[in-house]
């Protein structure tokens, strides 16, 4: 055979767009193979890993739940939606209304602002959980609220009423002033703060008198 004639034989030369269009339909090709069997490779195997951990236990209201979040779910959502504890309000949902207060560890914190698997392994209480589990005899904070009754509406009252409890918690004999301040992270739509802290003086009597 001429050289002229292998010259002949030999495979074209790439051009650009060739290369390109090579490159694009093996990308392709490699997308469609992890898409169908996605579900045996390695990652199938993390899937179902973080499916796992999604199933939490939670201690709330002095009981162990076990629940499905999702990673980025917030106390609030689960507490209201997956739990049925709809005493949890959701108001603004940013943090600024305290409708969502609850108690992790003792202390009030906004239901709407902490994600969910931040409490695994702290105690939860929500409103449901301030009365005696064994004789259904309300709290303190619950009585006086009964007593003066300081809330129109009452749609703010769960998180006004767990912010007091977490206030009688630290300070038991609050000053209308100090009283103020604490619940200051609680905001009422009919602006009854005269009547809500006439509740949290009340509470403070009882609570001393227990």
């Amino acid at each position: 055979m001429s050289q002229t004639e292998l010259a002949g034989a030999q495979p074209k030369e790439f051009t650009r767009r060739t290369f390109i269009k090579g490159v694009i339909a093996t990308g392709a090709t490699v997308s469609s193979a992890g898409y169908l069997f996605r579900g045996t490779s390695l990652l199938g195997a993390a899937t179902y890993q973080t499916a796992t951990e999604r199933l939490i236990t939670l201690s709330i209201n002095g009981q162990d739940r076990r629940v499905d979040v999702l990673p980025h779910e917030t106390l609030a959502m689960t507490l209201r939606y997956k739990l049925g504890l709809t005493g949890t309000k959701l108001g603004c949902d940013r943090a600024e209304c305290g409708a969502c207060t609850v108690l992790v560890d003792g202390v009030n914190q906004y239901a709407c602002s902490m994600l969910t698997h931040q409490v695994r392994g702290r105690a939860v209480t929500t409103i449901e959980g301030l009365e005696n589990p064994d004789t259904g005899e309300l709290s303190v904070v619950q009585k006086a609220v009964m007593d003066e009754g300081g809330f129109q509406c009452a749609f703010c009252a769960p998180g006004f009423i767990m912010s007091m409890t977490s206030m009688l918690d630290t300070n038991p004999n609050p000053t209308r002033e100090e009283a103020a301040v604490a619940l200051s992270g609680n905001l009422c739509r009919c602006a009854d703060y005269e009547k809500i802290l006439n509740c949290a003086m009340r509470a403070a009597e009882l609570h001393r008198s227990v």
